[in-house]
């Protein structure tokens, strides 16, 4: 199976059956993201013990890759800690940026597992955003900021 074969799936699996979907109730952290350029909108909320994230869940609207990333996310961070997380969205964002910066060395971006499937998001800018807001909406999440996360 090719990469693009893959993602396809993945994303179509992720999108109609998003993992972690659902509020948090009583979260200690919740950032809330829009994308204006498609209106994708979320909400990530996640609590923390013993410094690394124990629940973690997210509810909205979006396409199909929007959808798809922010349940991705929510499996990988689970048991990671605000250091972590920090590390493992540098590395996704530089994944699904580098076609558009010119560069390609995907080994940059360091060991994503199963996210690595959106590599071939940078060959459609307008994507990038779509599958990066989760990302920036749990960013703005954990560290505390009241506006809403933005992809622009």
């Amino acid at each position: 199976m090719s990469l693009r074969e893959l993602y396809q799936e993945v994303i179509v699996d992720h999108s109609q059956n998003p993992r972690n979907f659902g509020v948090l109730e009583r979260a200690q952290y919740q950032g809330n993201g829009h994308n204006p350029l498609c209106g994708d909108r979320l909400t990530v909320f996640l609590n923390f013990k013993d410094d690394k994230v124990s629940e973690i869940k997210f509810q909205g609207s979006g396409c199909a890759i929007s959808t798809a990333s922010a349940s991705m996310m929510s499996e990988s961070l689970l048991g990671l800690t605000k250091t972590q997380i920090e590390s493992l969205f540098d590395k996704f964002h530089k994944l699904v940026t580098s076609s558009l910066d010119g560069g390609n060395d995907s080994n940059d971006s360091g060991d994503l597992g199963k996210l690595e499937v959106f590599a071939g998001v940078g060959e459609f800018p307008a994507r990038v955003k779509c599958a990066t807001l989760a990302w920036h909406t749990v960013m703005s999440a954990i560290k505390g900021a009241r506006e809403v996360a933005k992809t622009e």
